[in-house]
């Protein structure tokens, strides 16, 4: 899927507020309640959906973490998952 590539604006309010544009929300995936997440790059600023950006960092900070406690493909992971699962349940 291609990234849509789109500029909009929004007002700053008094209280520093400012409405998402609605079609902004969408191509992020953010919903009413949803956190979003301020990137401040110099004088750029990129607005992500927070959940996102966890998960992004999240895979970066494991990066290559499997490989080192022997996991190699995504049979040892599911093996793994299965084993976590049943051991939980046995609690």
């Amino acid at each position: 899927m291609a990234e849509a590539i789109f500029t909009n604006d929004a007002r700053v309010m008094s209280k520093g507020q400012v409405t998402i544009p609605k079609n902004v929300r969408a191509a992020l995936g953010i919903e009413t309640g949803d956190r979003v997440t301020f990137i401040v790059d110099g004088a750029s600023v990129r607005v992500v959906n927070s959940a996102v950006y966890a998960m992004m960092r999240f895979q970066e900070q494991m990066k290559g973490k499997a490989k080192q406690i022997g996991m190699l493909t995504e049979e040892d992971v599911a093996q793994w998952i299965t084993q976590s699962r049943r051991e939980e349940n046995a609690e």
